[in-house]
């Protein structure tokens, strides 16, 4: 596994370190999973979660604090009460708290039965487990979705977050789904943050938590430190400001579009 921190910009700490696939001989994600089947699946996802806890304890994520973000695939869990048992018991094991995990599910993976996934997520968080969903506008599924279940956290995909600073469509499609979440309790990641302008841009949307290799690079076998302090970047707007509340509609989009002033999200 390779770690990646999802950085809350508000402390500059690392709020959770997700886990990320590799092959035995550095193959990245995607060749890893072009070799999963319907016969390995159930395996395959088993001995993920067991290599994301126990090499995130040896990594050293207890000292830290932050929460491990696991991705699974749901089409494999035929039992959430019985396809956790090796998970439990691993955490276990390796003394992490259980309290302190995130099961991510990707929109990538065809959802056969949403009914079942809707199970799934009931189930875990019924355990106390925090739930996300990962690449959030893209794969098989958006809105629809989220209005059949809704997950702790969502992560925006990375074909939203590029060059949001750019691009008005961008900015309104992110700006109303960061609302539409507040309005049903649901806390927001930006996945793939790479520069500056992106960066500036979702904090002034209202977005915390944040992902990419502007804030860190994944790390083979090791936690990397994030990148960003309090303060670091040019535009997060002044301490007083975000504890008092800033308004979606006080944020001009680019090109000064539209402004969504009728979107009920407060900062």
């Amino acid at each position: 596994m390779a770690f990646q921190p999802i950085v809350d910009c508000e402390t500059g700490r690392a709020f959770a370190f997700e886990a990320l696939v590799r092959g035995s001989n550095g193959e990245n994600a995607a060749e890893v999973l072009s070799k999963v089947t319907a016969e390995n699946r159930y395996a395959f996802d088993q001995q993920c979660r067991v290599a994301a806890i126990t090499g995130a304890v040896e990594a050293g994520i207890l000292a830290t604090g932050a929460k491990l973000s696991i991705n699974f695939l749901p089409n494999a869990v035929y039992s959430p009460a019985a396809c956790i048992q090796l998970t439990l018991r691993t955490a276990r094991e390796v003394g992490f708290p259980t309290d302190r995990l995130i099961f991510e599910f990707t929109e990538n993976e065809q959802m056969i039965d949403t009914d079942h996934v809707r199970s799934i997520v009931a189930s875990y968080r019924r355990m106390g487990f925090i739930t996300a969903i990962d690449d959030f506008g893209a794969g098989h599924a958006g809105l629809g979705l989220l209005a059949k279940f809704q997950t702790d956290l969502i992560k925006l995909d990375m074909d939203l977050i590029r060059s949001v600073d750019q691009s008005e469509p961008r900015w309104i499609i992110v700006a109303g789904v960061v609302a539409i979440a507040r309005a049903l309790g649901i806390a927001v990641i930006a996945e793939g943050v790479e520069t500056l302008g992106e960066y500036d841009t979702l904090r002034e949307i209202g977005i915390r938590y944040m992902q990419g290799y502007l804030l860190a690079r994944p790390a083979f076998k090791t936690l990397p430190v994030p990148l960003l302090s309090p303060g670091a970047f040019s535009a997060q707007g002044s301490r007083q400001d975000r504890e008092a509340g800033i308004s979606l509609h006080c944020i001009a989009p680019p090109s000064g579009g539209s402004s969504l002033s009728q979107m009920p999200a407060s900062y």
